[in-house]
Order: C-alpha cells, then structure tokens, then sequence
C-alpha cells in the first residue's frame, strides 16, 4: 500500500500560480506514473498532468504552455507549478500513482487538494 500526502492548494487571483506537491509513502522500483487529474463541471475526472518514472510528460491541452510538472524520485515526490492560472482551473486536484508491478498496474489516489481561482 501507498499513502499519499499531498499539499499546495488555495486561493489565488486569476493570473497567478500556485505549486502543488505529491510525496508517496514510499518507494516503488518498478515502473510508475505520477500526475494530477481534476474533476470538470458536468464531467468526470479528467488527466491534468502525469509523468512517468522515465520522465516521460503528458499534458492536458488547457494547461499546456501554463502548467509544468516535474519529480524527485529520491524523495518519491512529484510537483505541479500552476502560472497563469484562470477560473476554469477551480477544482478539486487528486494526485494519483499508478505502480506498474510485474503482476498488476495497482492504483493510488490522494485526498485532493482544493485550488479555487478568483477575478
């Protein structure tokens, strides 16, 4: 099993940033992928950003250009730096690891941490 603490949320004016962080509980040696999803109004959970332990990025097309994430693998964490962010970035941001063993991709979801964007 994998905690993960995550920390970073708030209030911000719209044009801003925030940064938020992910820290695992602890290590995985097999291959995984770290990043953030965050649930659009009328729709389900959507990818934001994820990172994979090769560093391999992949971003969500609203964010691009705006968001970059990035990891420390010795301090199993991962990070999201938010500049330029609009109200439509307001939502509830899961962190989630997905851990690719040899017998299961076994998944993990943070509590959420809220970011809300204000004019």
């Amino acid at each position: 099993q994998v905690q993960l603490v995550e920390s970073g949320g708030g209030l911000v004016q719209a044009g801003g940033s925030l940064r938020l962080s992910c820290a695992a509980s602890r290590s995985t040696f097999n291959f995984n992928t770290m990043g953030w999803h965050r649930p659009a109004p009328g729709k389900q959970r959507e990818l934001v950003a994820t990172i994979t332990s090769a560093g391999s990025i992949n971003y969500a097309d609203s964010v691009k250009g705006r968001f970059t994430i990035s990891r420390d693998n010795a301090k199993n964490t991962v990070y999201l730096q938010m500049n330029s962010l609009k109200r439509e970035d307001t939502a509830v941001y899961y962190c989630n690891l997905r851990d690719h063993t040899p017998k299961a991709t076994l998944q993990y979801w943070g509590q959420g941490t809220q970011v809300t964007v204000s004019s």
